[in-house]
């Protein structure tokens, strides 16, 4: 019998899975993995909880579910596979189909041959050419090396400050990690929020949690210079002169496709810098597959190629390369529709699909969207509440889900991820049939309630208007009528003190005498989530009331300060 050979570039999510899943259809197959990293198949979206001391294993980071370490014996005893650690190719020669290799111990070269090669050489941190950005006590958290120097920086309690450049995913939960071991931080962005996969409104109610949390946030900020003194980090100096003094800072503006090898080897390349794949996870050569972050995938919501670094996606996409090196492209992987989730503290953010910011980027027109805020189960069973951003189009498809706040994000997510992905639209979801028990969820789950607002306000039973709207309106100095519909008590605990006036929703129809004699007066109703502040709307326009608005999602949803 002669043996398929099968030769994998990289060891990590996409490589490994690929070299497992190609032996699981082909016991015979010879199956070479070749890693320059020490380590293989590590859990790289668990390495802010690592330095943060969540857990303190750091064998947990290479584990099978079982326990056991994914080392070059276990790939070799358990799985037939030949794992080459520390070994960098240097070298892809097409026409001979080989791939030529260097151990980085001891500078030892060798060719392997290959029937079909796989890809997955990942990505690399972005550094840009700042003055001073190799001084000591600057670094990304991309490998298992930088996980291990935050690791000490956290266990011997000598760093006092930190800076983490970057509001993204990783840049957040870096945040939360360095804070855990008392370590001061202070977050740079360049751009005006952080965690752009939602929208600004969301993003500002994650920073308020955030910043309640110890974290100092700089947005809209660029970083100009590092400052050292002997060679070590002493400070960051940013675009505007100023210095924030400290001996730790972590580059976290994002990742591109580590791709140089495929380039140089002919390979097709994308706009994003990545490997252009077809479905197959196969690219302009026939006999060579790619798949995790070295590789453009195809959007599902915009039908474009987009560069989509996710630990679960290069899980999928080497799976698929995986089965298609060994039984002829049977299988494919149909891209993204952008799902992320974060955690940051005990607060959560999530979002799928499209958000208004990427709708008006790609030009798409007719869509509607609505925030809701909801508790996540009832008050007798520990409620906390969720605020949630439903975007569909204008067939009333679900494009685009975010939701952010202590509760359960995870579920909300992956239910409009799978709404999203199954084409469902408005009608089918204000009667989802989803789990409940007091729990888990309220009667009427927070992200059916929130079909049933989009469903209010696209039948016109409800008109929505946004917090940031009505901030706009309050900075520009026009005074809408601001009715509060909750009780005194809530009022004294919390209010936003923008003007509005107190008046509960069950004295509302007596009070009416209260309101603007001119019944085309801009009434804006709203309480803590804004329910009442529907039913307000409900009243006031069952009496004649011609201008009235619903602020969403209610003082929850609120980002901006408030009185109390």
């Amino acid at each position: 019998m002669v043996s398929t050979k099968i030769v994998v570039i990289g060891g990590s999510a996409a490589g490994a899975k690929a070299a497992a899943k190609a032996r699981r259809l082909d016991e015979f197959a010879e199956i070479t993995i070749v890693q320059k990293a020490p380590d293989l198949s590590m859990a790289s979206c668990g390495y802010p909880y690592y330095v943060g001391g969540v857990f303190n294993d750091r064998s947990q980071l290479l584990c099978t579910p079982a326990g056991v370490v994914r080392d070059a014996t276990f790939f070799h005893k358990a799985k037939a596979i030949t794992a080459l650690a520390q070994t960098e190719v240097t070298s892809i020669n097409r026409p001979k189909k080989q791939v030529t290799c260097r151990n980085l111990r001891n500078g030892e070269e060798k060719i392997l041959e290959y029937d079909k090669l796989i890809i997955a050489t990942g990505a690399k941190p972005n550094m840009p050419p700042i003055p001073g950005i190799n001084l000591e006590g600057i670094t990304t958290l991309l490998t298992m090396a930088d996980t291990d120097y935050l690791r000490k920086i956290c266990d011997d309690k000598k760093v006092k400050s930190a800076v983490v450049i970057g509001g993204g995913l990783i840049g957040v939960e870096t945040v939360e990690a360095l804070q855990l071991s008392g370590i001061q931080v202070t977050v740079v962005e360049m751009l005006d929020q952080v965690l752009t996969f939602l929208d600004w409104d969301l993003a500002k109610l994650v920073e308020n949690h955030m910043k309640s949390k110890g974290a100092r946030l700089l947005t809209g900020k660029g970083v100009k210079e590092f400052v050292g003194q002997d060679g070590l980090l002493t400070g960051v100096k940013l675009a505007d002169g100023d210095v924030i003094n400290c001996e730790l800072a972590v580059m976290a503006i994002g990742v591109r496709p580590n791709a140089d090898l495929a380039k140089e080897a002919g390979l097709d390349i994308g706009k994003f810098g990545g490997i252009t794949v077809n479905s197959y996870m196969q690219t302009s050569d026939a006999d060579i597959y790619a798949a995790g972050d070295c590789v453009e995938i195809t959007s599902r919501i915009s039908g474009q190629p987009v560069f989509a670094p996710m630990g679960d996606l290069a899980n999928l996409e080497g799976r698929v390369a995986g089965e298609n090196v060994i039984l002829g492209n049977t299988v494919t992987f149909p891209g993204t529709i952008h799902t992320g989730i974060c955690k940051i503290f005990d607060y959560t953010a999530g979002s799928t699909g499209i958000s208004i910011k990427a709708a008006e980027r790609s030009g798409l027109t007719g869509y509607t969207a609505v925030v809701n805020a909801s508790p996540d189960k009832p008050g007798f069973m520990g409620a906390k509440i969720l605020v949630s951003k439903m975007i569909v189009d204008k067939n009333q498809r679900l494009i685009g889900y975010q939701c952010v706040g202590l509760g359960d994000v995870s579920k909300q997510i992956a239910t409009a991820a799978m709404a999203i992905q199954g084409n469902l639209t408005v009608e089918d979801l204000i009667n989802c049939d989803l789990p409940y028990a007091p729990p888990f969820s309220l009667a009427i789950d927070h992200f059916i309630a929130t079909a049933h607002v989009m469903q209010n306000k696209l039948k016109g039973r409800m008109t929505g208007i946004s917090v940031q709207e009505v901030w706009d309106k309050l900075d520009r100095g026009e005074k809408p009528f601001l009715i509060d519909g909750r009780n005194p008590n809530e009022y004294e605990e919390m209010h936003l003190g923008i003007g509005e006036l107190l008046i509960p929703i069950g004295a509302l129809r007596s009070r009416l005498s209260e309101l603007p004699a001119n019944k085309d007066t801009e009434i804006i109703c709203f309480c803590k989530i804004s329910l009442r502040g529907y039913e307000a709307e409900s009243i006031l326009r069952a009496h004649g009331y011609t201008n009235i608005y619903v602020m969403e999602g209610g003082i929850m949803a609120w980002p901006y300060p408030r009185k109390k």
